[in-house]
């Protein structure tokens, strides 16, 4: 099986939503940040490919039909390459939203303590942190400079994939801008709206905002 869609957009983009629609749109299973839990296997591969080892990405994701979020996200140009049939998926929102709620939630849990006992955990943070260092600014914690490199991330893609095969969508969009692309029906449920802020939060038993 190839990749059908690959996911470009960044993290805090709706991607947990994205995930769970394509998995109903395509019967099959979409890669996401949240599959490393239960593949903790997958964690090293990653890392590996964050400091320029890639793995073949078609093995790799074997078994998937699509992938959103980091760390895919972080490698759409390579793992598109290997998959040329796909169409590329670019989830955005506004700057300030974005910033505002991965702070929030991915950047505060990438640098939690963790008890003893916790190497899986410890594992993908260490994963993470690289990641955003070394694939999408050094100075992620600085909020000029993280929606700095968010902008340019979308500009990159945006520049990078021809109309044809770009989805450029944002949370609210629905299901109409990807099923036009894959040439699927518009199903008649809702569309999924999953893990806002407090949704994260909690999962993760991180202090609710005041």
């Amino acid at each position: 099986m190839t990749l059908q869609v690959v996911g470009a957009g960044l993290g805090r983009t709706g991607t947990h939503s994205l995930k769970i629609a394509l998995e109903q749109l395509l019967g099959t299973p979409c890669y996401h940040m949240i599959e490393t839990f239960g593949r903790p296997d997958d964690i090293p591969v990653w890392h590996r490919a964050i400091n320029g080892d890639m793995p073949d990405w078609t093995e790799f994701l074997s078994g998937y039909a699509a992938a959103v979020d980091w760390p895919a996200c972080a490698f759409w140009r390579e793992i598109w390459a290997a998959n040329p049939d796909a169409v590329v998926l670019l989830s955005s929102r506004d700057t300030e939203g974005w910033w505002t709620s991965a702070n929030h939630t991915i950047f505060q849990i990438a640098q939690r303590e963790l008890p003893p006992g916790e190497d899986v955990g410890r594992a993908q943070m260490a994963m993470a942190m690289d990641m955003f260092a070394k694939t999408f600014t050094a100075d992620w914690q600085d909020e000029t400079e993280a929606k700095r490199a968010f902008e340019r991330h979308n500009a990159d893609v945006r520049a990078s994939v021809p109309a044809d095969r770009l989805i450029d969508y944002r949370p609210g969009d629905g299901w109409e801008p990807i099923c036009l692309k894959l040439g699927l029906p518009v199903p008649d449920e809702p569309f999924p709206h999953v893990n806002t802020t407090d949704e994260f939060r909690a999962i993760v038993g991180m202090e609710p905002l005041a």
